[in-house]
């Protein structure tokens, strides 16, 4: 039992692995001017997206992650300054081709870290 479990999560794992790769593709090589117009970033009026740093263009594609998925949170925190920020972007009417790549790669990272954390325990567990 144990061992179908520790491939169904390498499985998950390998699946998010290519699912943030095919979306970061999308997001930060093809896609990242059609997408940044849609959510108009407020940082984004100080420097253009593609002569930020790395980091900062990854930071402003979670605030964007952010405001799709927990869209009334006013909370202190990453979500609620992402829904402040982005407080004029109704992820509703966002075309499917701005979403898609923005959730499939933040979406991703996230269920391969709980996938890999399950990986590790169980490899750890000898299981």
């Amino acid at each position: 039992m144990h061992s179908y479990l520790l491939g169904f999560a390498f499985a998950v794992l390998g699946a998010c692995l290519l699912t943030v790769l095919v979306s970061g593709i999308v997001l930060f090589f093809l896609n990242w001017r059609r997408i940044n117009e849609a959510f108009a970033h407020p940082m984004l009026k100080q420097r253009a997206f593609q002569h930020q740093p790395f980091s900062i263009q990854a930071a402003i594609t979670l605030d964007y992650f952010f405001r799709m998925i927990f869209t009334g949170s006013k909370r202190p925190g990453l979500i609620g300054n992402a829904n402040r920020l982005l407080a004029h972007v109704d992820p509703k009417t966002l075309p499917l081709g701005v979403r898609w790549p923005v959730a499939g790669f933040w979406g991703g990272c996230f269920l391969g870290i709980i996938a890999m954390v399950v990986v590790w325990a169980f490899v750890l567990l000898g299981i």
